[in-house]
């Protein structure tokens, strides 16, 4: 009876110590697959806009890995998606099969913040850059939302005004600059980009909504001397 029991115990000891090594061997394989983790490992909301007519499509790179699905391509807007929280070289590099480095960046984010990439410029005119913004922000009082504007059109060398239901919003706004958050109550609003100073209207956006406690840009690019697709034109983005 005692030689049965023993050897009823090592044989649990021993299905313990395989279950044991199976759980880790399952970790371990989870932590390396870096493109499938969840979003508390990757804490770091990013977007990018490429606002650049003839640099074609185009990808994340960090450490060496393409870390977006599908490329980002002129014009389009994917939306947020996540990436790590630790100081890693980010490029951006062609979407086609050259590979080719575009740019570099060492950036230190914030873990838990929002960040948008916007890549403006042209390689024909090797005018290529780009502008990193944080999109958060304090968050507005009850019955508020808050936007601000990002000015991405090259050829707006004077810088642009805004308005918000005919009343000025943000006044001489320079290429690649961002303004700061304002505050408007709840509602609907019409949107006018101008050259600073100026009455020519350059753009507009009707019936942008704002609403209780979300963040949200007004970006322009494009270039006011052209009248193809990269005429200069405006957009807006929900940053929270």
């Amino acid at each position: 009876m005692k030689d049965k029991l023993s050897c009823i115990v090592k044989i649990g000891t021993g299905m313990l110590t395989l279950a044991c090594a199976a759980f880790f061997v399952f970790s371990i394989s989870s932590c390396g697959k870096g493109n499938e983790a969840s979003p508390e490992g990757l804490n770091i909301e990013y977007e990018v806009q490429n606002l650049s007519p003839d640099i074609f499509p185009v990808s994340l790179y960090i450490n060496n890995e393409a870390v977006n699905s599908n490329p980002f391509v002129f014009g389009q807007s994917q939306g947020y998606f996540y990436v790590p929280s630790v100081t890693l070289p980010y490029q951006i590099r062609s979407a086609n099969n050259t590979g080719f480095t575009f740019f570099n960046f060492n950036d230190v984010l914030t873990p838990g913040a929002k960040y948008t990439l916007y890549i403006t410029g042209a390689v024909g005119t090797n005018s290529l850059d780009t502008m990193l913004t944080v999109d958060t922000a304090v968050s507005p009082r009850l019955g508020q939302g808050k936007l601000r504007f990002v000015d991405a059109s090259p050829t707006s060398v004077g810088g642009l005004d805004v308005y918000a239901n005919g009343t000025k919003a943000f006044s001489a706004v320079p290429y690649l600059s961002a303004s700061n958050w304002v505050a408007l109550p709840v509602g609907n609003y019409d949107i006018q980009i101008d050259a600073a100073g100026t009455t020519g209207i350059l753009n507009e956006i009707q019936s942008v909504t704002i609403q209780d406690g979300r963040l949200y840009t007004i970006y322009a690019y494009g270039y006011t001397t052209r009248t193809d697709s990269a005429a200069f034109t405006a957009a807006v983005t929900t940053n929270k």
